[in-house]
């Protein structure tokens, strides 16, 4: 009995294919704004244009032209009215362009409308971001995530790939085309598919989960951003991990947790996650709660920011709706200002900073802050630092040995045959203080 996924109809193949690789296209960008949003979110949102342009890059796409328009409701066959698609024909003609890639998400009739129009292949954001994660997806784990929201999104798009066949033995009773039977079998083969992937990403998410509870007893801290915010750059200057850094968008999918040693040696395990963008599209933050299950059980979140962008206020908008969408909108967060050294004006990152207070400015290119960052880790995780006076008997060493490995000794004498220091160290390691003494 083949398995479901040998079992793909050919044409949903195709569409996966076909859809999957814009590499080397010429592509024409096309954004539509909400004029009722924009009035909402202010003259500081992210420049939509310029981010599609980023995404169509990262996916290998060469963007020849792009086209705006602000509307007050979009148009519900074609998105931008008959107008538009004939100024958008024109475009796509003049530039020679193989793929028209709207910064909105089209229904499938809105698709195949402006297909038949511009006679180009047209695809919406969400499938531009699909395409991206499954050419970053390299573990089974990852690739099974991808898969899944590749499926959700063309699960209710099959319908139009069998337009052609539907009508060739004409209608009415007992006359069905094969195309509506062709349809009902692959919408079946996709479907048991779906239900396939759902049922081993709750093993894997189960296991993730038994996997984040088991360090209970070590603090825990997830990195968490907005896309190249640099939060694997500063895993591996924190923790001399290796993973993988490049200047684009999704550059990693993949969860990495290494240990960090922090001030007074406490060890805590330092997690990168997946990447955040604005609308990042429910199918894949759904398939990736796995991935995800890093920030949710985590002790704090270290919320990387590029500060080097003019568009700092709306990334970390961006990043605080999915937070709150996977159920991290409350957790103690640390706000940490990445990128520093890029800052050509000292008076932008002064009034993020201002905007921001209990903000930490690092670069974790050159290092810069970084011992600061430890030391605010610390305090949240541990509380701030206390003095106290401690008089151990001289043969317990292991007391002795504990209090050179955590504390910070402030003075030190011997009275009556005891040692007697004045210490510092975090106010959790003073609560286990007594605890190591008795033991």
């Amino acid at each position: 009995m083949p398995r479901a996924k040998e079992a793909y109809p050919k044409q949903v193949k195709e569409l996966k294919q076909t859809r999957r690789g814009v590499a080397r296209e010429r592509a024409v960008l096309v954004e539509i704004i909400d004029e009722t949003q924009e009035d909402q979110r202010g003259n500081g949102h992210r420049d939509r244009l310029e981010e599609l342009g980023r995404l169509a890059d990262t996916a290998g796409a060469e963007v020849v032209a792009t086209m705006t328009q602000r509307r007050h409701r979009v148009h519900p066959s074609t998105y931008i009215g008959s107008g538009k698609v004939d100024e958008l024909t024109a475009l796509a003609k003049d530039s020679r362009a193989h793929v028209i890639i709207f910064g909105n998400d089209l229904t499938p009739a809105q698709v195949r409308n402006l297909e038949k129009a511009t006679d180009c292949k047209t695809i919406d954001r969400s499938e531009l971001i699909l395409d991206i994660f499954a050419t970053r997806a390299r573990t089974s784990e990852a690739r099974l995530q991808v898969e899944l929201a590749q499926l959700e999104y063309i699960q209710p798009r099959l319908k139009r790939m069998w337009t052609h066949l539907s009508r060739m033995e004409g209608g009415g009773l007992g006359t069905r085309g094969p195309g509506e039977t062709q349809l009902e079998s692959d919408r079946r083969l996709v479907r048991d598919r779906i239900t396939d992937l759902r049922a081993r990403l709750r093993e894997i998410d189960a296991r993730k989960e038994r996997e984040v509870q088991s360090r209970a007893g070590a603090p825990t801290v997830g990195l968490v951003g907005y896309t190249n915010a640099g939060k694997s750059s500063l895993l591996n200057a924190l923790t001399g991990a290796d993973a993988y850094v490049a200047d684009k968008l999704f550059a990693t999918l993949d969860t990495r947790t290494r240990g960090w040693e922090l001030p007074y040696h406490v060890t805590v395990l330092l997690s990168d996650t997946v990447g955040f963008i604005r609308d990042l599209p429910h199918h894949l933050v759904a398939s990736f709660k796995a991935t995800l299950e890093e920030a949710v059980h985590a002790d704090l979140l270290m919320h990387v920011v590029d500060v080097s962008t003019e568009h700092v206020q709306a990334d970390l908008d961006a990043v605080g709706t999915v937070l709150a969408e996977i159920g991290c909108k409350e957790k103690p967060q640390l706000l940490v200002l990445n990128k520093a050294d890029l800052v050509e004006d000292p008076v932008h990152l002064d009034l993020v900073r201002r905007a921001c207070p209990g903000s930490v400015a690092v670069s974790a290119k050159t290092g810069l802050g970084l011992d600061r960052l430890a030391s605010e880790v610390t305090d949240r995780l541990m509380g701030p630092p206390t003095e106290m006076t401690v008089r151990t008997a001289a043969p317990d060493g292991r007391l002795l040995a504990w209090i050179d490995r955590h504390a910070t000794v402030l003075e030190k004498t011997i009275e009556d045959g005891e040692i007697v220091q004045v210490i510092r160290l975090p106010k959790r390691l003073a609560a286990e203080l007594p605890r190591v003494a008795r033991d």
